[in-house]
C-alpha cells in the first residue's frame, strides 16, 4: 500500500485538495489528510511516501493526475510537477521550525501519530520537574505572546500561578481575525494536539482545572480539527484531571481583545473591559486566568522538551525564539514562514515573498493586520522584531505582512482603517465609538479634494486622541496605518 499525503488545510480545500484526494483514490494507494507546509502558492502540494522519504508534487490540479499515475508518481518518478524532497525546497530549508515542526508531516487527527513525532514530550517534562520550574523554563525562555501585544508568556504564567483562588482557567485565544494571517488557522488544523498540550502545560503549571478554546465562526475547519484532537486526548487520558472546552464566537474583530473574548465565554455581549484588574488575577468568571494566543500556546511543548535556554538562543534582542510570519496580498509566494527574529523586512518580502505577484514595485508593505503601520521600501532595513517596529511607530502584531503593489490608493487604505475601527468598535468608549466614524467622514472629505490640508490636520489631531485616549487597541492602533500613510505617501492625499 503506497502512501500519499494530501493536505486539508482551509488554504489547500479552497484549490481543489478535495478533488484530487478523490482522483488519487485506486487501489493500493491509502491517502492521508494532512495540513500545509505553508507553500500556498503551491497548494495543492501533495507528497508521496518512497524509500528515498517523500516525494513532493505541486501544485497539483484533478487534470494532472492521470499523467502523474502514468509517470510513476506512486514510486517518486519524474514529472513536471514534481518538486522532490520537501525538507530541500529552499523554501523549507531556510526555515527553522519550531511551533510548525510537525505541521503539514503529522495526521491531524491521529494521537498515535503526534505522539510518534515526539508529541506529549513536554507535558512529562513539565510533570516531571513541577509547576515552579516549568514556569522558569517558559521565564528563560524569553516567549513573548504571539497573539500582538508580546508580552512574556512566563510573567503571566508565574502571576496566575502566585495569585490564591481555588479556580483557574486556561483560555486560549483562538479568534483569529486580523487580514493577512492564518497561523492559529493552520495549527489548529494541522497540528492541533501541540495546542491542547500547550494548554495542559500551562495548566498543570499555574493550577488550572478547565481550559477554553476560543474559535471563530469563520473557521469551521479549525473548529472541527480542534474539536477531534480534543476529544481523542481526553478520552485517551492524556491530559489528567484537566478539561478543555471549545467555543465558538459570533465573528466580532473586538472579541480578539482579551477581556471581550473573556466577556464573551461568559455569555456576555463581547466588550473590553476596564484593567486593573488583570485577567491573572481576576478574568473568566472573576477567577485568574491565563489567556493566550494559540502560537504561544503551541509553542510551550517545544520549550518543555527542549529547555528554555535552547528557545532564547534563537532571536534578537528582547524578541526571543522564532516567529511564523504570514506573507499575504500582492506577493510572489504567500504562506507561512518560520524564522528566528532578525530578519529585515526587505528581506522577507522581496527575498522569501519573491516581490509582488503583479512584477510591479512594492509600493507598501502592512505588517500586524489591519490595525498595522504601512512601511515604505524606504524602511525594508527595518529589522523584525518588536523593538525595531516600535521604534519605527509599527507592529509585529500576529506575524502578518500584508504585501501592495505602485497601483494601491493609500489614502482609500487610510479611510478603509477608520471604516474598519468604525464597524467592529464594541462601543464601550467614546474615542473609538466616534472618533472612527468621524475619520471616515473627514478622511472622504480630504479624497474628494475638500480643503484638504485643515482635515488632515484634524485627522492628526484625532489620531492622537484615538491612540491615548481609547479603552484597547481597537481605537488605540486605528491611528498606525492612518498616519504611516500619510506621513510616506503625501502625494496620494493631496491631488
Amino acid at each position: 500500500m503506497t502512501r500519499v499525503f494530501v493536505p486539508k488545510d482551509a488554504a489547500a480545500l479552497a484549490v481543489g485538495a478535495d478533488r484530487v484526494a478523490r482522483a488519487l483514490a485506486h487501489d493500493g494507494v491509502e491517502i492521508l489528510r494532512t495540513g500545509s507546509r505553508g507553500l500556498f502558492w503551491l497548494e495543492p502540494m501533495i507528497e508521496v511516501e518512497t524509500p528515498e522519504g517523500r516525494i513532493a508534487y505541486g501544485p497539483v490540479a484533478v487534470s494532472d493526475v492521470p499523467g502523474l499515475l502514468e509517470a510513476g508518481f506512486l514510486g517518486g518518478g519524474d514529472h513536471p510537477r514534481r518538486l522532490g524532497r520537501p525538507e530541500d525546497l529552499a523554501w523549507l530549508a531556510g526555515q527553522t521550525r519550531v511551533t510548525f515542526a510537525r505541521c503539514g508531516i503529522v495526521d491531524p487527527a491521529s494521537l498515535d501519530d503526534y505522539r510518534a513525532h515526539g508529541g506529549f514530550a513536554g507535558l512529562a517534562r513539565a510533570r516531571e520537574i513541577g509547576p515552579a520550574a516549568a514556569i522558569e523554563v517558559m521565564t528563560a525562555s524569553g516567549l513573548r505572546g504571539r497573539g500582538g501585544a508580546g508580552f512574556p508568556a512566563g510573567i503571566k504564567w508565574r502571576t496566575v500561578a502566585e495569585t490564591a483562588g481555588e479556580t483557574k482557567y486556561v483560555v486560549c485565544n483562538a479568534d483569529e481575525g486580523d487580514s493577512g494571517t492564518f497561523a492559529d488557522r493552520m495549527i489548529m488544523e494541522g497540528d492541533p494536539f501541540t495546542l491542547i498540550e500547550g494548554m495542559a502545560i500551562a495548566a498543570f503549571a499555574v493550577g488550572a482545572s478547565k481550559g477554553f478554546v476560543y474559535g471563530r465562526s469563520e473557521y469551521p475547519h479549525a473548529n472541527a480539527a480542534i474539536a477531534t484532537a480534543i476529544e481523542a486526548a481526553q478520552s485517551a487520558g492524556v491530559l489528567g484531571d484537566f478539561v478543555v472546552e471549545l467555543r465558538v464566537g459570533a465573528g466580532a474583530y473586538v472579541c480578539g481583545e482579551e477581556t471581550a473574548l473573556l466577556d464573551s465565554l461568559e455569555g456576555k455581549r463581547g466588550q473590553v473591559r476596564a484593567k486593573p484588574p488583570l485577567p491573572a488575577h481576576e478574568g473568566l468568571f472573576g477567577k485568574p486566568t491565563v489567556v493566550n494566543n494559540v502560537l504561544t500556546l503551541a509553542t510551550a511543548p517545544w520549550v518543555l522538551t527542549h529547555g528554555g535556554e535552547a528557545y532564547a538562543a534563537l532571536g534578537t534582542g528582547r524578541s526571543r525564539g522564532t516567529q511564523p510570519i504570514q506573507l499575504a496580498g500582492n506577493v510572489r509566494r504567500p504562506g507561512l514562514y518560520e524564522a528566528p527574529f532578525g530578519l529585515t523586512l526587505g528581506e522577507i518580502v522581496e527575498g522569501i515573498g519573491g516581490g509582488t505577484a503583479s512584477g510591479r514595485p512594492v509600493k507598501a508593505v502592512q505588517c500586524g493586520g489591519p490595525l498595522g503601520a504601512y512601511f515604505p521600501p524606504a524602511l525594508f532595513d527595518t529589522v523584525y522584531d518588536y523593538e525595531a517596529f516600535a521604534a519605527r511607530d509599527g507592529l509585529i502584531g500576529h506575524g502578518g505582512i500584508v504585501v501592495f503593489d505602485e497601483t494601491v490608493d493609500m489614502a482609500a487604505q487610510a479611510r478603509f482603517a477608520f471604516e474598519f475601527c468604525a464597524l467592529e468598535s464594541c462601543g464601550k468608549c467614546t474615542p473609538c465609538r466616534i472618533g472612527a466614524v468621524r475619520g471616515m467622514e473627514t478622511m472622504q472629505r480630504v479624497i474628494d479634494g475638500v480643503d484638504a490640508e485643515a482635515n488632515l490636520a484634524l485627522i492628526t489631531d484625532l489620531c492622537e486622541t484615538l491612540k491615548f485616549g481609547s479603552l484597547c487597541a481597537l481605537g488605540g492602533f486605528t491611528p498606525y496605518p492612518v498616519m504611516s500613510a500619510i506621513t510616506h505617501w503625501p502625494d496620494d492625499f493631496r491631488r
